[in-house]
C-alpha cells in the first residue's frame, strides 16, 4: 500500500528549484519554516534532486534508485523460483531412484 504523500508534488519541485535558485544557499532549517514543511522533508527532496543533477556523489541518482528496486525485486523472484526448483528437482530424483522401495 502507497503512503499518502503529506506534501503536494508541487510544492516540491517549487522548494527545490527555489533552493537552488538562491545565491548564496539558504539554510534548509529556515527556509522550511518560511515554507511551512518539515525541515527534514525539505531535505530529503533537495538531496536526490542534487544527486540527480550530479552536485551530490555519496546517493544514487532517481533513475539509479529504481533501477535498484527492480532488480532487488527480481531478484527476490529468481531465488524463490530457483527454491521451487530445487524442491521440483530433488522430488523426481526421490521418485525416479531405482533403490526406492513402492509398495
Amino acid at each position: 500500500m502507497a503512503t499518502r504523500m503529506k506534501y503536494p508534488p508541487e510544492l516540491r519541485q517549487r522548494a527545490v528549484a527555489a533552493y537552488h535558485a538562491a545565491d548564496p544557499k539558504p539554510v534548509i532549517r529556515q527556509m522550511a519554516r518560511d515554507l511551512g514543511v518539515h525541515h527534514e522533508a525539505l531535505r530529503n527532496w533537495i538531496r536526490p534532486d542534487e544527486a540527480d543533477h550530479g552536485e551530490r556523489q555519496d546517493r544514487l541518482t532517481t533513475s539509479e534508485t529504481e533501477e535498484l528496486g527492480r532488480l532487488r525485486k527480481e531478484n527476490t523472484e529468481l531465488r524463490r523460483s530457483c527454491e521451487i526448483l530445487k524442491a521440483a528437482s530433488a522430488f523426481f530424483a526421490q521418485e525416479l531412484d531405482p533403490t526406492r522401495r513402492r509398495f
